[in-house]
């Protein structure tokens, strides 16, 4: 089960990388507001995995605990390509504070189509993979909990941020689109 806190340390690390060179820089933004929703977040990821882990359950394994963790596994790998797709198809638009850029258009299509959060969404599935594999529900809860009342949080801000900048538009779009969950939520 090493394979677990080896993919939480190249979450982490991919992570730590993306802050570093994805913030907003300050020729380039004409709006940001972040309301320390970064800072939530980071404190959440940090401190829901290090309860998980304290909680995990690696005890003796029948065939179903090695089920659920293999599950675990799948889901964190899904989360993993659904967030940095959803970076990659934002570009340059993608910064790791709530900023809007000067000349950031509203994302519609790709992944974006159907979700507005989709760097969210993948967020809350590799957390929650994370946890899946940990094989304990108070690893579950304690990290799922945790991390989405963090996502929600920072989308709030995010999009109140987005109406002010793209109006009618944007209130459009999230008439047509969920926020993490497509058809749910």
């Amino acid at each position: 089960m090493e394979l677990l806190i080896y993919l939480s340390y190249f979450f982490f690390i991919s992570e730590f990388v993306l802050m570093l060179i994805k913030r907003s820089k300050k020729t380039s933004v004409s709006k940001r507001n972040d309301k320390g929703s970064l800072l939530i977040l980071w404190f959440s990821i940090v401190f829901c995995i290090t309860a998980g882990f304290y909680f995990e359950g690696y005890g003796i394994w029948g065939f179903s605990n090695i089920i659920i963790y293999c599950t675990g596994v799948i889901i964190f790998l899904a989360g993993l390509i659904l967030r940095w797709g959803a970076i990659f198809q934002l570009k340059n638009a993608f910064t790791v504070d709530v900023a809007i850029n000067k000349y950031h258009p509203l994302k519609t299509d790709g992944l974006y189509k159907k979700i507005r959060h989709p760097s969210y969404s993948g967020l809350f599935l590799i957390l929650s993979g994370l946890s899946i594999a940990m094989n304990n529900i108070i690893s579950f809860l304690v990290i799922s909990i945790s991390i989405f009342i963090s996502i929600s949080y920072r989308i709030l801000i995010e999009e109140k941020l987005l109406t002010g900048e793209f109006g009618k538009e944007y209130e459009t779009y999230k008439s047509k689109t969920k926020k993490i969950i497509p058809g749910i939520y």
